[in-house]
């Protein structure tokens, strides 16, 4: 693997790392650590459903702490996160 390389926990291939931690924080140095880009790239449109199809506004704490959880389950866990239930459209359960 090259310096521009990284094991992508995620997809577990050799591929290109991010350029930049995502957030200023732990988290967001063990994203730049962990993940490939390509597998951002795949979160970022999973995030952009999830904000959509539950209404959440990124600003508030709460959606912030459910959108960092399924972080932490999709990309560094082993699970698929919270899907799109449309049952449930414009809600989520604290």
């Amino acid at each position: 693997m090259s310096a521009d390389t990284i094991q992508c926990h995620r997809c577990g291939e050799a591929a290109p790392k991010l350029e930049k931690a995502p957030f200023r924080t732990e988290l967001g140095e063990r994203i730049m650590s962990r993940i490939c880009t390509n597998c951002w790239q795949d979160w970022l449109k999973h995030q952009t459903q999830l904000i959509n199809h539950y209404g959440l506004d990124p600003r508030d704490a709460k959606a912030r702490a459910f959108l960092y959880e399924q972080i932490e389950e999709v990309l560094l866990g082993v699970g698929d996160g919270q899907g799109i239930d449309t049952s449930k459209q414009g809600s989520i359960e604290w």
